[in-house]
């Protein structure tokens, strides 16, 4: 599996989507939080506080990864290379875990430069539990969103075909079933959605059933997507 990471890591950073990625997230998020005028704006709240960011990240992220994974197995299916890749001496499960964490691995990369510990006042002056919960709340988003991504990729050819499933199935899991017991009192079934979860984790407090939640959602979609595969 290692090799499969490096190589997909490595294929990132050879051209320009790694680096695009990450400057795209970087400058989204900077944008919002320092130069446009509006709720997330942190000079406009007039304090240090990164919920702004965190409410701001799983909705780009949702554009984000999509666009990362897009190509996953998509690429594979239309070049016929497929075939090449399950001939060699690795299993299915293990392909699509190897490209599964090279993606993750990007996204995390992308991630790492917006954990700041100084924008208090003293420097260190922040609430520990709620942002390392957040992170580790976006963590577990990046592990969801990207399992759909990489499931979507095995369904078209087309990258762009691939990328609008993604979204799709990405935003109906992060918004859906909340937008769903919003229109319907009756519907409990905001539970059932990302975002419950990740709103959960970032309160600071690690509720394992929230972990569970996560793990579950990304390891359905590998499964799926290591069925597909061995459909085609």
């Amino acid at each position: 599996m290692i090799p499969i990471v490096k190589k997909e890591i490595t294929s990132f950073f050879a051209g320009p989507i790694g680096y695009l990625v990450i400057a795209v997230f970087l400058i989204v998020n900077g944008l919002f939080l320092w130069v446009f005028a509006g709720d997330y704006n942190i000079f406009d709240a007039g304090f240090a506080d990164l919920s702004a960011f965190f409410d701001l990240a799983p909705w780009i992220l949702i554009l984000l990864i999509p666009a990362v994974t897009m190509r996953a197995f998509s690429d594979e299916l239309k070049m016929g290379t497929i075939e090449l890749l399950v001939t060699k001496p690795l299993s299915l499960p293990t392909i699509v875990c190897g490209k599964y964490l090279g993606a993750v691995v990007l996204i995390c990369i992308a991630l790492l430069p917006t954990f700041l510990s100084s924008l208090g006042n003293p420097p260190g002056n922040w609430d520990v539990g709620s942002t390392l919960g957040s992170y580790l709340g976006l963590f577990f988003l990046v592990l969801a969103y990207t399992a759909v991504g990489v499931f979507a990729s095995t369904l078209s050819e087309n990258q762009v075909v691939a990328f609008i499933i993604a979204l799709f199935l990405c935003f109906v899991l992060y918004f859906g079933f909340e937008g769903l017991a919003s229109i319907n009192a009756n519907l409990n079934v905001a539970q059932f959605g990302l975002k419950a979860h990740f709103t959960s984790i970032s309160r600071g407090v690690i509720d394992t059933r929230d972990i569970i939640y996560f793990v579950s959602v990304a390891a359905l979609f590998l499964t799926f997507t290591v069925l597909k595969l061995r459909k085609q």
